[in-house]
């Protein structure tokens, strides 16, 4: 048999498809001048479109502008069972004031548009990430919270009083809520004090707004405090991080204080706390941690493990180190 001088026939549906394709995704033709050209049923240009998709003549590609993370956003959601991870690029030689000014930016870029007018957010105190959040925030055109309540103590050594008072009053005035205030310490002598100052009406009425949030704010802290908490004198002592260290600790949130693993570790330290109680925050459905940086790598772990945040912000290398 001669061979043909002629090369392989022509496959008229693949050669169809892929005219129709180039049409449509190429030259931006719509799907019905498409029809109207070729002799098609639009139901028929339809079917070929999705015929090209399953055999690879159309590829969808997304181009990811430099400086998000989406994939990596997606692997530590997955990693974690997070509802949503927000991860900012921050310079490899950056300090830590400048990782928490970056992760801050983030941060308020976030709550801007994460809230609506029905939410009751809370707040912890004494950080310095969410300072550096509510720092960087720009004001809402209408009321997106209620109410913005304080999650710990806020009561401190006068000289630093004024941030933890000013990270609920500022972001409810960014986001166009009425502040409650947390009128004590975070951390006292003894239970015994700490049940008296619960009994207070003024914390009575705070306790029950903890029971209604929507969502929480917060710092995920280490056991060696931050000079705003060193300062603020709501810091536990040395005896009391030898304790807490001793029994595994690694991280806290609100003063409640978890192990590598998540677990709690209540003791004589959590009964001496100020702060909305474990069971409480974990009923909010919304828990929105803001942290990151080498010292806060165990943390973060931490509460991640433990399910203590829903949602994550933090720069590229923490969540990187988080998934290896």
């Amino acid at each position: 048999m001669m061979p043909s001088r002629y090369g392989p026939p022509i496959d008229v549906q693949l050669r169809q498809l892929t005219k129709v394709a180039v049409m449509y995704h190429e030259q931006g033709v719509r799907q019905a001048q498409i029809a109207d050209a070729l002799g098609l049923s639009q139901a028929k240009v339809s079917r070929l479109l999705k015929r090209a998709a399953q055999l690879g003549v159309v590829r969808t590609t997304v181009s990811i502008a430099p400086g998000l993370h989406t994939e990596l956003e997606g692997e530590l959601e997955r990693a974690f069972g997070l509802a949503e991870a927000v991860i900012v690029d921050v310079e490899d030689d950056a300090d830590e004031a400048e990782q928490i000014a970056a992760i801050g930016g983030a941060g308020a870029a976030y709550l801007e548009t994460a809230f609506t007018g029905a939410d009751r957010v809370g707040i912890a105190s004494w950080s310095q990430t969410l300072l550096a959040t509510v720092d960087r925030m720009r004001p809402a055109v209408n009321p997106t919270v209620s109410e913005v309540v304080q999650l710990l103590g806020g009561i401190g050594v006068p000289e630093v009083q004024t941030q933890a008072q000013r990270l609920a009053s500022e972001l409810a005035r960014m986001l166009g809520g009425q502040a409650y205030y947390v009128q004590a310490p975070g951390v006292v002598a003894d239970r015994g004090t700490r049940d008296s100052l619960l009994r207070e009406p003024g914390l009575q009425a705070v306790m029950e707004r903890w029971r209604e949030l929507t969502a929480a704010v917060v710092g995920i802290g280490s056991i060696d405090p931050s000079d705003l908490l060193a300062e603020s004198g709501n810091a536990f002592d040395a005896s009391d991080r030898e304790t807490l260290l001793a029994d595994g600790a690694v991280g806290d949130i609100c003063h409640r204080v978890f192990r590598l693993d998540g677990s709690a570790i209540e003791g004589d330290v959590d009964a001496r706390t100020i702060s909305i109680p474990i069971d409480d925050f974990r009923r909010i459905p919304r828990r929105i941690g803001i942290a990151g940086g080498e010292r806060k790598i165990g943390p973060v772990r931490g509460a991640l493990a433990g399910g203590w945040v829903t949602t994550l912000i933090t720069d590229a290398r923490t969540a990187e180190q988080l998934i290896a």
